[in-house]
């Protein structure tokens, strides 16, 4: 395998969490009212991507397999989560 069909296979394996975390961050933003001490928007989906492409890892360590949907369920909750903390949903 060449080195261009390595970095499709590792863009293939992580964009669900890229996508995940720029939709995420736009909902957020567009769903729950301005707080100021909220990060900007960039920081929100690099951490939210980083938490995505953890589950992810630990999702292809612990079922031998990429894109099961346990995975996926996993991701979104872990996401999800991690957008709460980021939006200090919970002072609302």
């Amino acid at each position: 395998m060449g080195l261009l069909n390595v970095l499709v296979h590792l863009l293939g394996f992580v964009l669900p969490a890229l996508a995940v975390a720029l939709f995420l961050v736009g909902g957020a933003a567009v769903c729950l009212p301005h707080n100021p001490a909220t990060p900007r928007w960039w920081v929100q989906w690099a951490v939210n991507a980083a938490v995505g492409v953890l589950v992810l890892l630990g999702g292809l360590v612990l079922t031998g397999r990429d894109g099961k949907v346990a995975t996926y369920a996993v991701l979104v909750l872990a996401m999800a989560s991690s957008q709460w903390g980021l939006s200090r949903a919970w002072r609302k």
